[in-house]
């Protein structure tokens, strides 16, 4: 069987890797510009498609039956050939994003709901929170009567649901709204799945507001997609079970921890255990920058190294499944926090300050590793996930990581 995700522009897709572990039949994307979509629809070269961006109204005249949701909607996401070569569309979409609220566990019932976005997706995800009983569901759009200009209207919302692209690979750090201006606000869903936590996800953990991002609607969907493309039932556990999988895969496992205290053997012999490209945020500096780390200081101090550092961890903060052994002073800027946390979990390997050694580290030069300590130790909290000693050998502190990524 021939399935296969159909789009513009696919180069950041998960959906291959997802359908590769829900069933068995071949899984490929068709990035198809608008003047080769007619030939692609109506030639042999598929059984079943997924349909996002632009085209999901567009494919809505080549089925021949539309399903209950998808007529309601206007859009397909999901394409079927059927024996006797008619299309029948479908719209899993909406499974998805149910699938989301609900394990999402945030309350919609009863709560006045905005919908960032008027693209086809807003109109799913409107549906689902009008069918869960959401009180109210307005759409805010950038030129509709409802807008970014007068959201002081709605400063009431209880429920924030972004279905814009703001914020996606590559493009991350950027959101539309801010939600502050939201003190009413209960729950926040992103249905933007990479990174895995977009700058609205970020801030609504920093606001202490529940949230959910978009790969547990991405993989339920493609499960729902699945299974009409292959005709048989998937257990819903497999939703959950896949979604741990791309998690682990797709992370990225990020270490921080004082000058010195193994950061670089540790991240080395992970990437041989887990297989994974591993990276040197100071390698990475020096490479960009054609000095090493000691000219930059020489030549503009911590300053010019720290801004650097940011600049660094804000290219490499966007890319998956790596291994990122970071600077021991990189917690010392907040905005960098985002940066690694937005694709990753962030480790701190422990080592007692006076096992620290200090040659060939420009400010280890300058005061004692227990000063440093003292001063950097507050910053390591804010900025951690998961604590990992390394006072003994290597290897434990290589397992203690591997098992907390391959749970």
């Amino acid at each position: 069987m021939r399935c296969g995700l159909l789009g513009r522009v696919l180069g950041h897709s998960y959906s291959p890797m997802i359908h590769g572990m829900l069933g068995q039949y071949s899984y490929d994307l068709f990035p198809t510009e608008p003047e080769a979509l007619d030939a692609l629809l109506r030639g042999d070269a598929w059984d079943g498609l997924n349909v996002t961006i632009p085209y999901k109204k567009t494919v809505v005249p080549y089925c021949a039956e539309l399903s209950e949701t998808a007529e309601k909607l206007g859009s397909v996401n999901t394409l079927v050939r059927r024996a006797d070569g008619t299309i029948y569309g479908a719209n899993t979409d909406y499974d998805g994003f149910c699938y989301l609220v609900r394990q999402s566990g945030i309350p919609v019932a009863g709560r006045k709901a905005l919908v960032l976005g008027s693209g086809g997706a807003s109109v799913t995800v409107c549906a689902v929170l009008r069918d869960l009983g959401a009180a109210s569901v307005t759409v805010i759009s950038r030129s509709g009567p409802d807008n970014y200009e007068n959201l002081e209207r709605h400063a009431d919302a209880q429920i924030i649901a972004n279905t814009t692209p703001l914020g996606m690979y590559p493009n991350t750090g950027s959101a539309a709204v801010d939600l502050r201006a939201f003190p009413r606000c209960e729950g926040v869903f992103d249905i933007v799945y990479n990174p895995a936590r977009t700058a609205l996800l970020l801030q609504a953990e920093q606001l202490g507001i529940p949230c959910a991002g978009g790969l547990s609607m991405l993989v339920a969907q493609a499960k729902r997609s699945a299974e009409l493309f292959t005709g048989t039932e998937i257990a819903d556990g497999r939703v959950a079970e896949i979604e741990r999988a791309v998690r682990a895969r797709l992370e990225n496992i990020v270490i921080i921890g004082m000058p010195g205290c193994g950061k670089s053997s540790v991240a080395r012999r992970l990437g041989e255990r887990l297989g994974r490209e591993v990276v040197e945020c100071d390698a990475y500096i020096e490479q960009q920058a054609g000095k090493t780390i000691p000219e930059i200081f020489a030549e503009g101090g911590e300053t010019a190294f720290r801004r650097l550092e940011t600049e660094a961890l804000r290219e490499l903060g966007k890319r998956s499944g790596i291994i990122l052994s970071t600077g021991g002073g990189c917690v010392t800027r907040s905005e960098n926090y985002p940066l690694l946390h937005q694709n990753g979990t962030i480790f701190w390997l422990l080592r007692s300050p006076w096992k620290l050694p200090s040659d060939g580290r420009p400010l280890s030069q300058a005061e004692s590793a227990e000063a440093m300590y003292a001063r950097r130790e507050p910053m390591y909290r804010r900025f951690v996930d998961v604590k990992i000693d390394n006072e003994g050998a290597i290897e434990r502190a290589v397992e203690a990581i591997a098992r907390k990524v391959l749970l």
